[in-house]
């Protein structure tokens, strides 16, 4: 495990809880086959248990922690009375640096692996949880603020207990993670040796060690994930056999019916007769959801229809069930889309009473016009992923992570991906549905919004949406805030609005530097920093939020010279982390700290207080839901607030 690798990705994370639960068990209790629904960190209190994730055996002792990824099979075996915490959650990558920080996840991933440590301080993780669960159990809206805040502390405590605790990690083998790829990647063409080099590991090594722990071949379980899936498609779905075997992997429809018949006993056509007609088909879970290593028992959570997914529910040994539709059936309501829209435009061959006449332009934007009325219907857009026509008037528009762009320039989108509290617009988008986090769109939850035009930020969004409706891409870590607001303007027919928008954005920056000017205060430094009372996360970067594009870019103010100094040097940071007894020499005359409900209360400690800006008050609080973005709403409320403060503290 590479801690500090670890760190810079937290730094580029928004986390949400899913969940926490502190629970008790009895001596030889023993709980079964629970599937992790979300990444997840396990935390002993009390007694002894033996706790496996995939087979991978810890022994649970008190203030014993492991971390689990989703879709892990965990079982525990109670030897005395055992008490732990479960805390559920997810995250999701800030777009700063998307492709340097994404390279990183590829290699090393904090939330996709299983570790486990006993820490050398275990009772600050053990207060950040237990004030965790009552917010979290207790608390209104705000209340679940402050928990988020918690969050950060107990994963800010956990990584400074990490940093000393490098060695005694217990790492996932390599056959958890061999089952893992085989699960994520069973679409794709998988040998036993492309699976080998894959993990590094030599084809009889890999075989050999995978029968014993698991009691058949790699290949074997392959086999059972993909005709699990097209059990399921079978089932669920009329799409044709030679459609159902590609999308498991087999492009050849006469080998998959082979090994299918192979698999269940019966050819695929009569498991699909045979399954439908028994009642209640359509609802039994199959094996493509249930298929682990071992028996099948299972702690059971229950669903409220909200964000609090995972409530322990005593009792009971039933499988949660995955309702998701299939990507077959998803391709079949795309194309039956756009064949009715081709349908209904008179697109086919032979209709020429609505046919198009694209304008020749040189520009970015060009507009197609209808033959026979000779009106306007959709604007062509220049991307870096090819042309893509837009409608003229969107109507239902979704717009994933350039939520505060959009409703800059008055867009009221249908829906839009996770928008964090305290967001400068989050009353423009009060009728907007949520998507969730960027990085998990359900493409499914997408189309059911029937969207006529959907805009993205990363390509990784754009692929998954692309088939849904006519998809922008504008790559948030490419372009700046001004090229976002013009390039939405072009697509959107509101060029004067995003030029008068950014110019008057402009004039209020002027303003402000004239204010700060005239109150002496442009020539003094500025930090930035987040963190809490054992180190600070320091920002060298104009383009990490917080506070850094309005001070460090537009006022063009500055930084303590050994900040300065690295102000935008690496491509890949966007700062660096430094303890607390060095903290002073960072500090500038004014310091901007990153808050949250629930973060370290530095008033007594006493380096904080003798730094001199401190002493001075000359502390900013950012919100971090307002100084998160960097849209144009969130910019100018940034930039009022920084001014005002700033000028308040003028004369100490």
């Amino acid at each position: 495990m590479r801690v500090d690798e670890y760190t810079t990705i937290w730094n580029y994370t928004a986390a949400k809880i899913s969940d926490i639960r502190h629970i008790r068990m009895s001596g030889g209790e023993v709980m079964e086959g629970y599937r992790l629904p979300a990444s997840c960190f396990i935390y002993s209190i009390r007694g002894s248990a033996r706790v496996a994730l995939n087979d991978v055996t810890h022994q649970a002792e008190p203030f014993y922690l492991l971390h689990g990824a989703k879709g892990m099979r965990l079982d525990i075996e109670a030897k005395e009375a055992f008490h732990y915490y479960l805390l559920f959650y997810r995250t999701t990558l800030v777009f700063s640096r998307w492709k340097e920080i994404g390279k990183l996840l590829e290699s090393s991933n904090p939330f996709n692996i299983q570790y486990g440590f006993r820490p050398d301080e275990p009772l600050g993780l053990y207060s950040c949880l237990c004030s965790l669960e009552l917010t979290w159990t207790n608390g209104d809206k705000l209340g679940r603020l402050q928990a988020t805040g918690l969050f950060y502390q107990f994963i800010h405590e956990l990584l400074w207990q990490l940093k000393n605790n490098e060695g005694k990690l217990v790492k996932r083998d390599f056959v958890t993670i061999a089952t893992r790829y085989m699960h994520e990647h069973y679409q794709d063409s998988i040998t036993l040796q492309s699976l080998a080099e894959q993990l590094n590991y030599s084809v009889r090594h890999l075989a050999v060690s995978f029968k014993q722990q698991v009691g058949i071949s790699p290949i074997e379980y392959l086999i059972r994930i993909r005709i699990g899936h097209a059990c399921r498609l079978l089932v669920e779905t009329d799409a044709s056999l030679r459609d159902i075997a590609s999308q498991v992997g087999y492009p050849d429809v006469y080998y998959f019916s082979r090994i299918f018949k192979k698999q269940t006993g019966l050819s695929p056509a009569r498991y699909q007769t045979q399954e439908r007609q028994q009642p209640g088909a359509k609802d039994r879970p199959l094996n493509v959801s249930e298929l682990h290593i071992g028996t099948r028992r299972a702690l059971r959570y229950t669903n409220h229809g909200n964000d609090n997914h995972y409530q322990y529910n005593a009792g009971g040994s039933t499988y949660m069930k995955r309702n998701s539709k299939t990507a077959i059936l998803l391709s079949m309501l795309i194309s039956l889309t756009m064949v009715l829209s081709a349908c209904m435009t008179g697109g086919g061959a032979g209709s020429s009473t609505n046919s198009t006449v694209v304008a020749p332009s040189s520009s970015p934007t060009a507009i197609v016009e209808n033959a026979a009325t000779n009106k306007e219907t959709v604007r062509i857009i220049s991307t870096e992923k090819g042309d893509v026509e837009v409608p003229l008037n969107p109507k239902r528009v979704v717009v994933m992570y350039l939520i505060g762009d959009a409703a800059s320039l008055g867009i009221k989108p249908v829906g839009v991906s996770e928008i964090y509290e305290g967001a400068a617009f989050t009353e423009e988008l009060a009728g907007a549905d949520s998507l969730g986090p960027e990085y998990e769109v359900n493409p499914e939850s997408v189309m059911a919004m029937k969207p006529d035009l959907i805009i993205v930020a990363t390509e990784f969004t754009y692929d998954k949406l692309k088939s849904i409706a006519p998809t922008v891409y504008i790559p948030y870590d490419k372009l700046t805030t001004e090229q976002r607001i013009e390039m939405l303007g072009k697509v959107f027919g509101k060029e004067q609005e995003a030029k008068a928008l950014l110019e008057d954005f402009q004039a209020k920056v002027e303003a402000s530097k004239q204010k700060l000017k005239e109150a002496g205060i442009m020539d003094k430094t500025v930090t930035i920093m987040e963190g809490g009372a054992k180190e600070m996360f320091i920002t060298q970067s104009t383009t990490f939020g917080r506070g850094s594009q309005v001070l460090y870019e537009y006022l063009g103010m500055k930084a303590p010279d050994l900040i300065q100094k690295n102000m935008n040097a690496s491509e890949t940071e966007a700062g660096q982390s430094v303890s607390m007894e060095v903290l002073p020499e960072y500090a500038g005359d004014y310091v901007i700290r990153s808050s949250w409900e629930g973060m370290d209360d530095l008033s007594n400690n006493k380096i904080w207080n003798s730094i001199e800006a401190v002493k001075a008050g000359r502390v900013i609080e950012a919100e971090f839901g307002l100084f998160f973005y960097t849209d144009p709403l969130s910019l100018n409320k940034q930039l009022d607030l920084l001014t005002e403060k700033m000028l308040e503290t003028a004369g100490k």
